[in-house]
């Protein structure tokens, strides 16, 4: 397969929206623009699905490249689509979140939107990436023949912080297909994510155990979804750390506990690891 390179691209299209997260992927392509002379400007659409750490991460690195950087807030709690946590959850998410991208871009003088897929990413496999095809948003690097490792190498070699960050799944991913997802849920699991963060771990998913969520939580799912409390609604954790921080996790063993008490009643570990 011929790939064409990203100063080829951007060379035909010098003016790019680019739907931006501060992940290591969207980070290098920004850069990439920006050494091409193209006119891009990132857009980072806030969700209930990204911790806060996310958006200052988006800020640091746009101030490093001195980047244009516009932050998008989206309630995107308010589809009913996206709150039944089907299996193809993603597609009605990215259809919800690169539409109000694609109004803003467009509102900005940009027709052309972009996005962070890379060669490595497995179309069969996402369905996030069939909503991207829909709505003709373009990915340059894999467009590019640009691979994950790729995309690694050559953010360190651009002195970019973002070159060994970890991969990062909004926290919707953590909630089991088919339960509901509720503001107050996502928000247990981001501060348990932070304690865990707090305590020295890295590259872990805090995940609500299956069948956690009870039927009385899940007639009340979606009163809770647009901002009040679940009562009994993921009252278990499940802690997926990497092989080499199990021991460190065994030994901070009521640290962990403590930390995430406040949000659930029950905290296991997952031997099996991530």
């Amino acid at each position: 397969m011929i790939h064409i390179t990203l100063e080829q691209f951007f060379k035909e299209n010098p003016k790019v929206a680019l739907g931006f997260s501060g992940g290591v992927d969207s980070s290098y392509l920004l850069y990439a623009g920006l050494q091409s002379k193209a006119n891009i400007r990132a857009y980072y659409v806030n969700t209930a699905f990204q911790p806060g750490w996310e958006l200052q991460d988006a800020y640091k690195l746009a101030r490093h490249l001195e980047a244009e950087l516009t932050v998008i807030e989206m309630n995107v709690l308010g589809n009913e689509k996206v709150l039944a946590n089907p299996a193809n959850r993603c597609y009605y998410c990215k259809v919800e979140i690169f539409t109000t991208l694609q109004q803003q871009a467009l509102a900005d003088g940009f027709t052309l939107v972009i996005d962070g897929t890379n060669a490595s990413d497995d179309a069969s496999d996402r369905p996030g990436m069939k909503a991207l095809t829909e709505l003709s948003v373009r990915s340059p690097l894999r467009e590019a023949g640009i691979t994950k490792d790729d995309v690694r190498d050559l953010s360190k070699e651009a002195g970019l912080f973002t070159w060994d960050k970890p991969a990062y799944a909004c926290l919707a991913t953590r909630i089991p297909t088919g339960q509901v997802i509720t503001a107050d849920l996502l928000h247990r699991i981001e501060k348990s994510e932070d304690a865990l963060f707090e305590l020295g771990f890295t590259d872990f998913r805090v995940r609500i155990m299956e069948g956690a969520i009870t039927d009385t939580a899940k007639g009340a799912a979606r009163d809770a979804a647009r901002g009040a409390t679940g009562d009994s609604m993921g009252d278990a954790a499940k802690l997926q750390l990497p092989e080499d921080q199990m021991g460190a996790a065994i030994n901070k063993k009521d640290d962990i506990v403590k930390a995430l008490k406040p949000y659930f009643k029950s905290v296991l570990l997952d031997l099996e690891g991530r």
